[in-house]
Parts: C-alpha cells; structure tokens; sequence
C-alpha cells in the first residue's frame, strides 16, 4: 500500500465518483490505523503530525460524499409534495409555524360581506 505524504485537496475530490471515494476513504482509514500502530511502538515524533493530515483528509472526503448525496436528494426531491426534514430550511421554530404569505392572504366570505357592505369610510380633513 503506498503511503500518502501530501495532504488530500477538496477540489481534486469533486470531480471523483462515489466508488472512488469510498476506496479512497478506505484506504485512508488503512493508514491511519497504521500510523497509530506505529505510534503505541513508539515511532518518530513526526507520525503525529502525519496523523493529524490524515485525520483532516478523511474528514475532507466524508465531507464531500455527504455534500455530493445531500445534493442528489435535493434533486430527488424537487418537485415532490413534501421535503424530509434535513433537507428543509431551518430557521427559528416561530418562523416555521408563521403563516405563509397566501395563508395570510386569504380573506373569508364573512369577512368578504363585511368589507362589501361596511367599506372603509373615507373622510375630506380639511
């Protein structure tokens, strides 16, 4: 197995398929366990810096599989009736439960009646 001395670059994993990043992820998390093995031995002092790069290179490739899947859902989901949850905006639990703008729009046949015969008097202030 050939040992990856330089740090993993996000943008060079866009481009890479889902198949491809997961064997990448493998054989990251092969090496890690290697270098950690090493390090209980008692290795050089330089394996944990090599530890650290390792650790931020897979987080960076879990990062970009689960951006790449969120998006495919987003597409899956587009023009479905409902959105799961994760997928939907968050912003604050009053504004989720606000009335939307049509809801707010809407205006009864009570209220209709009302307004028709009892209209907004319009008085000439001098």
């Amino acid at each position: 197995m050939e040992q990856s001395t330089t740090k993993i670059k996000a943008a060079q994993l866009w481009g890479k398929n889902k198949d491809d990043l997961k064997k990448q992820l493998v054989d990251l998390k092969q090496e890690l366990a290697q270098l950690r093995t090493q390090k209980v031995a008692g290795g050089a002092n330089s394996k944990l810096t090599k530890i650290h790069d390792l650790r931020k290179s897979i987080a960076r490739v879990l990062t970009v599989i689960n951006a790449t899947q969120r998006s495919q859902l987003r597409l899956f989901y587009k023009n479905k009736k409902y959105l799961p949850l994760d997928l939907r905006p968050k912003k604050t639990r009053a504004m989720r439960r606000r009335l939307s703008k049509h809801e707010a729009s809407i205006v009864s046949d009570k209220q209709k009646k009302r307004q028709m015969h009892f209209p907004q008097r319009k008085y000439a202030v001098k």
